[in-house]
């Protein structure tokens, strides 16, 4: 039964690190109340994810512990990328012609894909909790047990991005006015704005 324990320990602290509004879970949110690219996005979200706790507790976690410069660099980066995006969302909500759920301001596949890439790969915060923290933690667990700890955290992930994409469409009947949508844009901008600050000032 140890195995299980494994599991559902690596599930639990995924689980707490990846519910929390971010970057990443708002752009899923917004792709699944427009109905589009759903799926794409979302298994792209959980297959990073996976990745990247893979990584962590196949060591890259104490890799990435020893290059401080490395995570700075990301969060730079990282600053910029939201800054950007921020002022372009909240641009858009002060547009005099805005969308309702079935239509207007649409993207492309490729478009959305390299935005949710953007959002995964851009975030120094990614690398410092999924990354570094789930890799220490993962060596609390006997080593032949590891792999069931990253199955649990990775599992989270695909049922954290599957609820919150296919889940969204359940709050349809908020945004069924284009004034709800601009509230969001708004919303979106003003938290992408504040995480960009927050990047900055770590990064510097």
């Amino acid at each position: 039964m140890s195995f299980i324990a494994s599991f559902f320990s690596g599930f639990a602290l995924s689980a707490s690190l990846i519910i929390a509004i971010g970057a990443q879970n708002l752009f899923v949110l917004r792709q699944g109340l427009k109905k589009e690219h759903v799926g794409p996005v979302v298994l792209f979200c959980s297959v990073s994810d996976a990745i990247l706790i893979i990584a962590g507790v196949s060591g890259m976690g104490a890799l990435l512990g020893a290059l401080p410069q490395v995570a700075k660099g990301f969060m730079l980066i990282g600053a910029g990328f939201l800054f950007w995006y921020g002022l372009r969302t909240l641009q858009q909500a002060t547009q005099s012609e805005s969308m309702t759920v079935t239509q207007g301001a649409s993207v492309s596949l490729p478009k959305a894909l390299v935005s949710v890439a953007a959002f995964t790969w851009l975030n120094p915060h990614v690398y410092l909790d999924t990354v570094l923290l789930m890799g220490t933690a993962s060596t609390a667990q006997p080593l032949p047990l590891r792999p069931f700890f990253a199955a649990g955290a990775a599992s989270a992930s695909f049922l954290w991005f599957g609820a919150l994409g296919y889940g969204a469409r359940f709050l349809q009947p908020l945004f069924a006015t284009p004034k709800s949508w601009k509230i969001l844009d708004v919303v979106i901008g003003c938290v992408m704005l504040f995480l960009a600050i927050l990047l900055l000032r770590q990064g510097l």
